[in-house]
């Protein structure tokens, strides 16, 4: 997954306006302030809020 680093400060979680942190493994960015993970495809970032999973709470 490549992502510009300058988009990574300026994108927000849709639903709650937290960072996100790109997963590189999963292939996801990981909202710091919810439990949503959004897909990236093809290296851009999905932000729609029904196409985010729900990840269990740390």
């Amino acid at each position: 997954m490549r992502l510009d680093p300058t988009l990574l400060q300026v994108i927000a979680c849709p639903v709650c306006h937290s960072a996100l942190e790109p997963d590189d493994a999963a292939g996801e960015l990981l909202c710091t302030g919810c439990p949503r993970a959004y897909p990236v495809r093809d290296d851009i970032p999905v932000l729609l809020a029904d196409q985010a999973r729900s990840r269990p709470a740390e």
